[in-house]
């Protein structure tokens, strides 16, 4: 119990004084070291290929990753039971500095897809951590600023990550890049054991993982992955509508489940199923930028530091988008906007569509920037407004936290699957990265008009 003299909520000034610096550096250095890895990697990317080569294996780098990350973020609140906190971030941190190492030591595509498939299992365990330690890390006063300060983490990733990268890979050291994150990871490490404590005073909930959830989840996800490499376009569908399948035997098996990824509400007779249809729409659509840095070095023939930032101009607009809409209150206002996220991701990824060419001038790199950035926007607008609707569209109202922290792994799954389909769109346009830009973007831009259905029904009381 904290003493009544301290303020319902803290000020930045005690978060970051000498007490909490140490607490509040490890819990939103996890979640910086994640977000920025996700940007570091895609600046550096096109470069590392083309010193080891695997192109066709492109979106397996981002689909691996978030798939050992939903895994690993399914495990958070066992691993923190078991290990407490202390123990649970140096496990994270340990297993995502391992993966880095190999990732750095790559010398095919192959070796580098097994490190970033480490890199994802301490990621997701970083990630679910920087929010489920903070009550046990910080006083109950400063638990608002602590969860502010690791949400503000992505958009430090969002610059660290392109700048870090496209530096190293302009000056063809991209291996150096994974080295920095290397040195941060332990960096953080080192401060756990002093600013982390060693358990908890709460009993922290243990629950039966979900094995045959998750299994038919993975298995779907990488089957899209492969059907994107097979040069065979027949073969392609099949795998692509065999993966589909597993995605419906999810579905019926989670709905089944005592303990499954979603909760019960999601398929009830709730909006909940619908909030969560809209926020897949949003993420798969956010996947395209894993691609957007190859395609202003393939198409503009930018150095990898600008076509780093080019990526991250959907996070810039997801960012602008979000932070204004959060204040919208009136429940016709936020009908619209919930709806008008999809059409703007539509009309900004069409925007990009229309104007790229193979040897694109400042005009058309202009005109990309502005569509990436609507893109984002929309999914900006939207998200904070979902958030709030899984809360609050539960069945039962002892589900809301439960409806609210399944947000971040329908996300990550609907990231694994939209960089899976991705690989498979710009495979099926290559040789030409024209085209292979071209397919991916308006496929994607139909895919979030679609979209619109779901954000309308999610929308309804």
């Amino acid at each position: 119990m904290h003493p009544s003299t301290e303020p319902t909520t803290g000020t930045w000034r005690q978060l970051l004084s000498t007490r909490y610096l140490g607490t509040a550096t490890v819990l939103a250095g996890g979640v910086a070291l994640y977000a920025t890895n996700v940007y570091l990697t895609t600046s550096l990317l096109p470069t590392a290929i083309d010193q080891i080569g695997g192109q066709r294996y492109y979106a397996w780098t981002a689909t691996v990753f978030l798939i050992a990350s939903v895994i690993s973020s399914m495990l958070v609140s066992n691993i923190l039971a078991a290990r407490g906190p202390r123990g649970a971030y140096l496990i994270g941190l340990m297993i995502f500095a391992l993966g880095t190492v190999v990732c750095a030591l790559s010398s095919t595509m192959e070796l580098l897809l097994v490190g970033r498939t480490i890199q994802g299992a301490g990621g997701g365990l970083l990630a679910g951590l920087g929010y489920a330690v903070i009550n046990a890390a910080l006083p109950q006063h400063l638990w608002t600023r602590g969860a502010a300060l690791v949400s503000a983490m992505w958009g430090v990733g969002t610059f660290a990550g392109p700048a870090i990268g496209g530096i190293f890979a302009q000056f063809g050291a991209w291996r150096m890049a994974f080295g920095v994150l290397v040195v941060a990871a332990l960096a953080v490490a080192a401060l756990v054991p002093k600013a982390l404590p060693a358990r908890t005073n709460e009993t922290t909930e243990t629950s039966p993982v979900p094995t045959l959830s998750l299994t038919l989840l993975t298995t779907a996800a990488l089957l899209v992955s492969a059907a994107g490499v097979m040069s065979n376009l027949a073969t392609t569908a099949v795998m692509v509508l065999a993966g589909v399948l597993l995605l419906v035997a999810f579905v019926a098996a989670d709905r089944r489940a005592p303990h499954g990824v979603l909760p019960p509400s999601t398929f009830s007779a709730s909006s909940l199923k619908w909030v969560y249809l809209t926020i897949v729409v949003l993420a798969v659509a956010s996947t395209v930028e894993t691609f957007i840095p190859l395609f202003g070095q393939r198409l503009a023939g930018l150095a990898p530091l600008a076509a780093g930032f080019l990526g991250a101009a959907l996070a810039l607009g997801w960012t602008l988008g979000e932070i204004p809409s959060a204040s919208a209150t009136a429940p016709h206002v936020v009908r619209r906007i919930v709806i008008g996220g999809p059409i703007l991701v539509a009309a900004g990824l069409c925007t990009m569509a229309a104007l790229l060419t193979d040897r694109a001038g400042a005009g058309a790199i202009a005109v990309w920037v502005v569509g990436l950035i609507v893109a984002g926007v929309g999914i900006g607008i939207a998200w904070p407004h979902l958030a709030v609707g899984a809360m609050t569209s539960v069945a039962e109202p002892g589900e809301g936290a439960r409806a609210s922290a399944a947000i971040n792994t329908v996300q990550l799954i609907a990231n694994a699957f939209g960089a899976a389909l991705a690989g498979v769109l710009v495979n099926l346009g290559e040789p030409s990265t024209l085209r292979s830009a071209q397919l991916l973007l308006f496929t994607f831009a139909a895919l979030a008009l679609i979209g619109v259905t779901a954000a309308a029904r999610s929308q309804r009381t």
